[in-house]
């Protein structure tokens, strides 16, 4: 399998994949740094959670931290933020493309007529039995690896 991964892309997606690490993201867009303690007061979960999950922001370098004596001081790093937006965006840009071409199309006059589809086999006259009842399936001839019939 070929891989065309960022490895900071895709840190960043996996860390923003989480709504907890969501939220302590978003509550540090809204202050300038915050304490563990003070971003872990919204959640119910212990301290060590909290702490996994800053571990998982810091990782993607979305959260940088420093201690200041016993207290732990976190902020919000924007950079990775950024090249999200950026690849993102490149997605964005192409689909709207996409649905563009789509509308021109769908403007087009003849576009709103239905094409001739070919018709189902199995709901033409000929197929059917002459007393119009539904048939069951036939089962595969074969049990498969290590079955054996009923008996």
């Amino acid at each position: 399998m070929v891989k065309y991964g960022d490895p900071a892309l895709d840190a960043t997606f996996a860390a923003l994949a989480d709504p907890t690490r969501r939220a302590i993201l978003a509550q540090l867009a809204n202050t300038r740094e915050a304490s563990v303690t003070e971003l872990a007061r919204p959640f119910r979960m212990s301290l060590p959670g909290v702490h996994k999950h800053l571990r998982v922001l810091e990782r993607a370098g979305l959260v940088a931290h420093a201690k200041q004596g016993r207290i732990r001081r976190c902020r919000l790093v924007a950079r990775p933020m950024k090249d999200v937006a950026r690849w993102i965006e490149r997605y964005r840009r192409f689909w709207e493309a996409q649905f563009d071409a789509l509308a021109v199309y769908l403007a087009q006059p003849n576009a709103q007529e239905s094409p001739a589809w070919p018709r189902d086999k199995s709901s033409s006259p000929a197929s059917r039995s002459d007393s119009g009842a539904a048939s069951r399936r036939r089962g595969s001839a074969s049990y498969g690896r290590g079955r054996r019939p009923r008996k």
